[in-house]
This record gives C-alpha cells, structure tokens and sequence, in this order.
C-alpha cells in the first residue's frame, strides 16, 4: 500500500510543478519575473526527480535497501538544485519588489549557497552510504536554513509594505516546507514515521509554484480587463 500511495502522491507532484513550471516559461512573454519562476518550478521538480524516482522504483520492487547508491546519489542532487531553488526565488523577490543595490544581501545568498553547496560535496557526507552521519546531513543544513530564514523575511517584509495579496502567503510555504523537513533530518533515521513529514513539505512546495502560477494568469486578466 504504501508503494502505491506514494508513487501516486510522488508521480502527481513531479507531473504538477513541472508542467507549471513549463506554463510559465512559455507564458511569462518576457517578464523576468515569472520566468524565473517558472524556471525554479523546473528546478525544482527535476532536481526532486533524480531522488522522487529511484525511491518508487525501490518501494515498488525490491526495496529501498536495494538501492542505497541511487537514493544517495539522488539525494545529493536534490541538495544542489533545492539550493538553485532558493537562489531564483531570491531574485524573484527583486524582480517584484523591483528591488535596487543591496548588494550586501545578494552577496550573502551566495555565500550561503557556495557554504551549501561545498558542504554537500565532501565525502564525509556518505551519500552512497546506508549509514550516513547524523552530523554531515546538520552541518550541510544550516546554511541552507540560514538561507531559508533570509528568504521568509524579505518576503513577509515585502509582502506587508507592498500589500501584496497574491504574495502575501509566500512566506508562509516557506516556513511550513523548513518546518516538516527539518524533522526527517534530525529524526526519521531514529522513527522512520517522521519520514511521512516529507509528503506536507512537498504539499508546501506546490503551494509555493501556485502562489507564483496564480500571480501570472491574475495579472494577465487584469491587463486584458483594464
């Protein structure tokens, strides 16, 4: 049962942010904006793919056990392109907010990005590893959270200034996608269950490319009406 479920949940998730993401390249008509969205909604659903797939194929045959190298390899791609995420969704915030300088701000995104990235590279880490350490998966994590914790408040801070409707609960999915995945990382190797917190981070995430695919077609009928 759980095979199906979620390879069904895992198959419909990948299929949505993908082909919203493809929607708003071909529709954005040369607004960086949501360009870059739907480029991060790309990003997103190939990068989550490289770990979303293998992990069906394990459930659904073998067992995950089967396919340590895959998983691992799968999991260490995904932490670069959630990273690649990230930095697109910050620069979709310049683009709305038309967002000047701040050259402070851009620099510690990358910093944190390169931290991120660099971290997930070294072999401590032990992707291919069924026993990979506790330690590795927190240090490679808390750059990215920091990132997190940056993008959170520039749109909440925006979004309020702004009065922003369609943005205002951008915020939001970012807390709740942080706030499930944090647990599988300290904890689901020690209750497997916490694992399942990884079907509501995904849930946050559609809300995430939504809120930017509704943004879109909300300004197009507002141009066509005004």
């Amino acid at each position: 049962m759980q095979a199906v479920v979620e390879t069904v949940f895992d198959a419909a998730y990948l299929v949505t942010v993908i082909t919203l993401g493809i929607v708003m390249i071909r529709e954005s008509r040369g607004n960086k904006e949501y360009l870059l969205f739907g480029c991060m909604a790309v990003v997103l659903g190939l990068g989550d793919a490289f770990h979303l797939i293998p992990r069906a194929v394990a459930l659904c045959t073998t067992g995950l056990e089967d396919y340590t190298v895959a998983l691992g390899t799968g999991k260490w791609i995904t932490s670069i392109t959630m990273t690649i995420f990230y930095i697109l969704l910050y620069y979709v915030w310049r683009r709305r907010y038309r967002i000047e300088g701040k050259t402070g701000l851009t620099v510690a995104i990358y910093a944190l990005s390169a931290a991120r990235i660099l971290l997930c590279m070294c072999p401590e880490n032990r992707w291919l590893s069924a026993d990979a350490p506790l330690s590795w998966g927190i240090y490679r994590n808390l750059p990215f959270l920091a990132m997190g914790i940056l993008v959170i408040v520039l749109f909440y801070k925006s979004a309020k200034e702004h009065r922003d409707c369609d943005f205002r609960h951008m915020w939001l999915t970012i807390v709740l996608s942080f706030g499930f995945y944090l647990p599988v990382v300290l904890w689901a190797d020690q209750v497997p269950m916490i694992g399942m917190l990884m079907i509501p981070k995904t849930c946050a995430y559609v809300w995430t490319v939504l809120i930017g695919y509704k943004a879109m077609r909300n300004e197009r009928k507002e141009r066509a009406t005004a």
